[in-house]
């Protein structure tokens, strides 16, 4: 049995993935409950959002700005900017047209733009093929709490992902936006006939969840230094297995999904043999007997309070 020091610490690192894993699945979810789609580029939107936010740091450096807390704040509200226009407009493109069509064929479509938009960033970005390092100005150090040693910018990234948590659950339970986006997901139709507009609640949602992926690709180059193109792919097929192991279309589901997804992951690689190198492995393995035996997920699928 491992010292309860070393699970504590496994545990805080799990979080700080989780987090992560845990914006980009509640993106999934939001799609799949208003939509019924599953948004298959939505793992590389996020991988856009932090090379939106690598970009903005450099524009901000360049500029003069040196008060670090402005430049991150900053930086997170411009790629969330950048990232939900971008969003919208693959909704547009690649699901509005598809709407009446087979599913397969929105599938093949957010597919293929995942492949563009990561091919685009390999071709147009400078050196898009290297690991790009990500400046971190959170505060370095930290202290010891019962043997479990906390760092103070893992603090400030778990802090910053349970906040934009926090911040989607109080828009979509307190703003009429919100309200229209669970009135969508419980039935369409309904919602038009007293007033909703469609069209602008779609384009909300993808909004929304394209800027919840732009922090968690910005609290990744925060956590690891640094961003590269294919980041998108492992993220995407992370945050879609999170958002499934907590039930597609529930939002607080994700979230659980996404947190318990990290903590696999940590465990895995601290205590099996070469569990670093087999930590995805461990935790997908994980999830696909979880869903055997639980395939709605731990909160269920498509409930009324879905999103």
């Amino acid at each position: 049995m491992p010292p309860l020091e070393v699970v504590l610490q496994q545990a805080l690192n799990g979080l700080m993935l989780g987090v992560m894993y845990a914006l980009i699945a509640v993106g999934f979810t939001l799609f799949f409950g208003v939509l019924d789609v599953i948004h298959f580029s939505h793992g590389d939107i996020f991988m856009l959002g932090a090379f939106a936010g690598l970009t903005l740091t450099a524009l901000w450096a360049a500029l003069g700005l040196t008060a670090p807390a402005l430049a991150l704040a900053l930086t997170f509200l411009g790629a969330c900017v950048i990232t939900g226009l971008i969003g919208v407009a693959a909704e547009r493109l690649c699901v509005k047209p598809l709407a009446r069509s087979s599913p397969l064929m929105t599938l093949l479509a957010t597919l293929s733009l995942g492949l563009v938009i990561r091919e685009s960033v390999l071709v147009f970005y400078p050196r898009g093929a290297d690991p790009k390092p990500f400046p971190t100005p959170l505060p370095a150090g930290g202290f010891d709490l019962g043997g479990v040693f906390v760092r103070w910018d893992s603090l400030a990234i778990l802090g910053i992902g349970f906040a934009a948590m926090i911040a989607v659950d109080r828009l979509i339970t307190r703003t009429r936006m919100g309200a229209a986006i669970r009135a969508v997901a419980q039935d369409p139709e309904a919602a038009q006939m007293m007033g909703v507009d469609l069209d602008r609640t779609v384009d909300a949602t993808f909004f929304i969840g394209s800027a919840l992926a732009a922090v968690a690709g910005i609290l990744s180059g925060l956590y690891y230094g640094e961003i590269q193109f294919i980041m998108g792919i492992t993220g995407g097929v992370i945050g879609f297995s999170a958002a499934a192991i907590g039930g597609l279309g529930n939002v607080y589901g994700a979230i659980v999904g996404g947190l318990l997804f990290g903590v696999l992951q940590t465990t895995a690689a601290a205590f099996i043999p070469r569990g670093s190198e087999f930590r995805d492995v461990v935790a997908f393995a994980v999830v696909m007997l979880f869903l055997v035996f639980k395939p709605t997920g731990i909160l269920g699928e498509r409930s009324v309070e879905r999103v």
